[in-house]
C-alpha cells in the first residue's frame, strides 16, 4: 500500500512540476516578476506549495527566505490550503466598532477551528482581514471574495447553513 501511496505522490509532484514550468515560462527570469508569478500561483491552487516556491527560487535565483518573506508580507497569499468556502471577517475599526468580533466569535464557535485554519473535511477556512473596502455597509464578512455587509450572527448562520 505504500509504494502506491509512494507512486501517487510522485505522479503529483511531477504534474505540479510541470504547471509551475508553465507558469514560469510566461515570464523572465526577472526578480521584478515575483509578485506577478506568486500571483498566478495562488490563483491557481489556492495557496503557494513548498514545491512552488523552490522552483520559483531556482527560476529567479533569489533566496527562499526572499519568496517567504514576500508570501508572508502581503495577506493576499498563503502557505496552507483554504477550504472550499474561504470566509474572512474584517476586523478593521469600522467594523470591529459596529459588532464584526461577535461574527468571528461566532464563525470560530460554529466551525470549530481558529482563525488562519482549514476545517477537517476541507470545506471551511476562517482569516481576519483588517478592510475590505466596505466600511459603509459595516460590519461585513466575504465567502470566496462575495462580500455580506450589515452583517450579524444570524445572517451568518443563514450564510453557513446554505453552505452546508
Amino acid at each position: 500500500m505504500e509504494k502506491s501511496e509512494n507512486k501517487n505522490c510522485s505522479c503529483i509532484d511531477k504534474k505540479l512540476e510541470k504547471e509551475l514550468k508553465e507558469i514560469l515560462e510566461k515570464y523572465t527570469n526577472s526578480k521584478d516578476n515575483l509578485i506577478t508569478i506568486l500571483n498566478e500561483v495562488q490563483m491557481k491552487y489556492g495557496y503557494i506549495p513548498l514545491l512552488a516556491q523552490t522552483k520559483i527560487s531556482e527560476y529567479l535565483q533569489i533566496p527562499m527566505a526572499e519568496i517567504y518573506g514576500v508570501i508572508t508580507f502581503y495577506s493576499r497569499f498563503t502557505l496552507k490550503p483554504k477550504g472550499k468556502y474561504a470566509i474572512s471577517v474584517c476586523l478593521g475599526t469600522a467594523c470591529f466598532v459596529k459588532g464584526s468580533e461577535k461574527i468571528m466569535e461566532r464563525l470560530k464557535q460554529r466551525l470549530n477551528i481558529q482563525e488562519g485554519e482549514t476545517t477537517p473535511d476541507g470545506k471551511f477556512s476562517i482569516d481576519a482581514t483588517r478592510c475590505v473596502g466596505a466600511c459603509g455597509i459595516a460590519p461585513v464578512f466575504t465567502v470566496n471574495g462575495e462580500v455580506y455587509g450589515k452583517a450579524t450572527v444570524k445572517k451568518l448562520d443563514e450564510v453557513l447553513d446554505s453552505l452546508q
